[in-house]
């Protein structure tokens, strides 16, 4: 299954939930924020987030210092 994430396409197993695709991309246990088709998935939604065909993925990874 493609998605498009951060911009650029991305091709996926499906089904595939988005704790499954944090986890692949290496983002467990980082701060991060997920957006999916313009919105933003609180993070206790991500286990239970069906990705599907063409969803446009926005993953930003919070970043602190001062």
């Amino acid at each position: 299954m493609n998605i498009i994430l951060n911009g650029e396409p991305h091709s996926v197993p499906a089904p595939l939930t988005l704790s499954a695709l944090v986890e692949q991309l290496g983002y467990v246990g980082k701060r991060i924020a997920v957006e999916r088709n313009g919105e933003i998935v609180p993070k206790s939604q991500y286990a239970e987030t069906l990705l599907a065909a063409d969803d446009r993925l926005e993953i930003v990874v919070a970043v602190g210092g001062g």
